[in-house]
C-alpha cells in the first residue's frame, strides 16, 4: 500500500512538472498592449463603406512587397505619413486581400496648440489626403489606427529588418502576431442629431407688439472622420463653435443692460449633422414657425476659421450684387481691413434638385432666409470631407487668427445692431469690460480639440452636448435641446476603439524542438521514477508479452 501511495505521489509530481513546462511554452506574455482606433464602418445609400471587419489575429509585416508573404493572413503595419496612396489604391482595386491594416499616426502633441508651422500644415495635408481616400473606399478586413511610440517603433524596426532579410513572420517562422479580440460590429439603431439653441431677446420699444428682427449666429459642432474615436475636429468646426460661444458671452454682457440692449433678437444655434448635408440644420429650421422665419434678417454661419491665413471667404447663394448681401459684406469688410484681413465673396447657386448641401447657409437659403457662411475654406468641401477627422488636430489651429476673426464678426454685428455702419466705432475694445477673452476661447478650443464628436456615436446625453448646452444657457435665455433622427441614408456601426495585443511568438520548428525535449525529459523521468519505486524487473515486465489464458467451456 505504501509503495502504491508513494508511486501516486511521484506520478503526481511528474504531472505537475509536465503542466508547468507546457504552460511555460504555451503562455506568451504580450510584447506590447496598445489602444487602437477602428476605422469607421458605415453604409451610404445602401452601399457598404469603410472597414467591414473588426477581429484581428495574424502575423505582422511591414509592407506589400515582401517576397513570398501571404498577405491574406498578415497584418500590414504602415506609418500613415509614409503611405503610398497610389500603390494602396491599386492593391485595393485589384481586390487584394489582407489579414488587416494598422496605420500608425504621428505622436499626440502634449501642448495645447499654438500658431503652428509649415511642418504641421504638411502633416495635416498628408493625413487629410489619406483620410479622404480611406472613407470613400470599402475594405473587407480590419483597419485600425494607433499612435506611434518608442515601443511600437522598435517592434516595427525589427519586423522591417526581418522582412528585408527574407524572414517574414509566418506560422512556420514565428515573429510578431497582432491580436484584437472583439466581436463583429453591429448597426447603431436610430442615431440621433442634437441641436442646441439659445436666445438673447432684443429691446422692444414701448407699446410695440410686433416681433423684433432676428439675427442668427450658427455653427455646426459635430465631426466625421476615418476613425470616429479620433475625429475631434479642432478647426472644423471647433474654431466655429468656440467663436460662437465667445460671441454669445460678449453680447450677453451688452444685452444684460437695458441701456445697451439692441433692437434685434440674437439667436445662437449649435447644430448637428454638418457632415451629412447639414441634416440637423434642416430639421432645426423646419421647426421654426412662420413668424420667426419672417423676422429673420440674416444668419451668419461660422465654419473652419482657425487656419493660419490672412484671407476669409463669405460664401453666399444670392448674387454678391444683391443689396442686402452687399450690405453684410461691406460691414464685415470694413472691420476686417482694420485688422489686415482680406474678405472676399464667393457665390454658388443652389440646385434645388440636388440633395447635396455644401455649406450650412444653403439650408437657410432653401427656406428663403438670407444667410452667409464665413470660412477660411475657399472651395466647398465634398460630402464627408473636411469635417474634423484625423488630420484636423489641435496644433494646426492658430489662436491668434481665431481671436482676430471673432473681433471681425463681433464688431461688424455690433455696428449693424446699433446702427453704426461705416463708422469707426470699437465696441469690444481691449482692456474694457467688453474685451475678448483669449483664455475663454483657448479653453474651448482645447476641450473641442480632444473630444470626438461624430454625432451617431454621441447619444442624446453625451458629456460634450451637456457641456455646450450648459455653457450656452449661462449666456442666453431659453437655451434648449432639439433631438432628431439622422437621415436614413446613413447607417453606422458600433465598435470604434479596442485593445491590440502584440505577441512575439516562436516558430513551429522551435515549438517542435521544445515539445520533443519536454517529451524526452518526461519519458526519462518516468523510467527513473518507475525503476526507483518498482525495480528493474517490474519495469522490464511492462514490455513482456503477458501469458495467454485458456478458458474451459462449460
Amino acid at each position: 500500500m505504501r509503495g502504491a501511495k508513494r508511486q501516486q505521489q511521484v506520478m503526481g509530481r511528474a504531472l505537475v512538472a509536465l503542466v508547468t513546462v507546457v504552460m511555460s511554452v504555451v503562455v506568451v506574455e504580450a510584447a506590447a498592449v496598445l489602444d487602437v482606433y477602428r476605422m469607421i464602418q458605415y453604409d451610404l445609400g445602401g452601399v457598404p463603406m469603410g472597414s467591414r471587419r473588426a477581429a484581428l489575429s495574424h502575423h505582422a509585416t511591414s509592407g506589400f512587397a515582401v517576397p513570398g508573404a501571404d498577405l491574406s493572413r498578415a497584418v500590414v503595419i504602415l506609418p500613415a505619413l509614409k503611405v503610398n496612396i497610389s500603390s494602396l489604391n491599386e492593391f485595393v482595386q485589384n481586390k487584394g486581400l489582407l489579414g488587416g491594416l494598422l496605420l500608425l499616426l504621428p505622436q499626440r502633441s502634449n501642448g495645447s496648440g499654438g500658431d503652428g508651422d509649415d511642418s504641421d500644415e504638411n502633416v495635416a495635408k498628408a493625413l487629410a489626403e489619406l483620410e479622404q481616400w480611406l472613407v470613400h473606399n470599402t475594405f473587407q478586413y480590419p483597419v485600425y489606427f494607433a499612435y506611434e511610440s518608442d515601443n511600437v517603433q522598435n517592434i516595427l524596426q525589427e519586423i522591417t529588418a526581418n522582412d528585408a532579410a527574407g524572414r517574414p513572420a509566418t506560422a512556420t517562422t514565428g515573429g510578431y502576431k497582432l491580436v484584437v479580440s472583439v466581436s463583429d460590429a453591429k448597426k447603431l439603431p436610430s442615431p440621433t442629431l442634437t441641436n442646441i439653441q439659445g436666445w438673447l431677446p432684443g429691446l422692444r420699444p414701448a407699446g410695440d407688439t410686433s416681433m423684433l428682427p432676428t439675427i442668427a449666429i450658427v455653427a455646426s459642432y459635430d465631426t466625421f472622420g476615418a476613425a470616429p474615436a479620433l475625429a475631434a475636429g479642432s478647426d472644423s468646426n471647433g474654431s466655429g463653435v468656440a467663436m460662437l460661444l465667445e460671441l454669445a458671452r460678449l453680447f450677453s454682457r451688452l444685452y444684460a443692460n437695458p441701456n445697451t440692449r439692441g433692437p434685434f433678437n440674437l439667436l445662437f444655434g449649435l447644430t448637428s449633422g454638418g457632415p451629412y448635408n447639414y441634416n440637423g440644420t434642416y430639421n432645426w429650421l423646419r421647426n421654426f414657425d412662420q413668424r420667426l422665419k419672417e423676422s429673420m434678417v440674416y444668419a451668419l454661419c461660422l465654419n473652419s476659421l482657425g487656419s493660419s491665413s490672412d484671407r476669409m471667404w463669405m460664401h453666399v447663394s444670392k448674387p454678391p450684387e444683391n443689396a442686402f448681401i452687399r450690405k453684410i459684406f461691406s460691414e464685415i469688410e470694413n472691420v476686417a481691413q482694420d485688422l489686415d484681413l482680406t474678405v472676399e465673396p464667393r457665390h454658388k447657386k443652389i440646385n434645388i434638385s440636388n440633395s447635396r448641401v455644401a455649406w450650412e447657409h444653403e439650408q437657410f437659403s432653401r427656406q428663403r432666409i438670407t444667410a452667409v457662411t464665413l470660412s477660411q475654406l475657399e472651395e466647398a468641401p465634398e460630402l464627408l470631407q473636411r469635417s474634423g477627422g484625423i488630420a484636423d488636430r489641435r496644433k494646426t489651429v492658430n489662436e491668434t487668427v481665431v481671436m482676430r476673426n471673432i473681433k471681425v464678426v463681433a464688431e461688424s454685428l455690433a455696428r449693424h445692431i446699433y446702427g453704426q455702419e461705416g463708422k469707426q466705432v470699437e465696441v469690444f475694445a481691449k482692456g474694457s469690460n467688453l474685451a475678448l477673452s483669449p483664455a475663454y476661447v483657448r479653453s474651448w478650443l482645447d476641450l473641442l480639440g480632444r473630444t470626438p464628436r461624430v454625432a451617431p456615436f454621441l447619444g442624446k446625453n453625451a458629456p460634450i452636448i451637456t457641456a455646450l448646452h450648459k455653457e450656452l444657457a449661462q449666456h442666453t435665455k431659453d437655451a434648449s435641446l432639439q433631438h432628431e433622427t439622422l437621415d436614413s441614408a446613413y447607417v453606422f456601426y458600433d465598435l470604434t476603439k479596442a485593445q491590440l495585443n502584440v505577441y512575439q511568438v516562436a516558430s513551429v520548428t522551435f515549438d517542435f524542438i521544445v515539445a520533443l525535449a519536454v517529451g524526452s525529459y518526461l519519458i526519462l523521468l518516468f523510467i527513473v521514477l518507475f525503476i526507483s519505486t518498482k525495480g528493474v524487473d517490474d519495469f522490464i515486465g511492462v514490455f513482456r508479452k503477458p501469458p495467454s489464458r485458456k478458458y474451459k467451456s462449460t
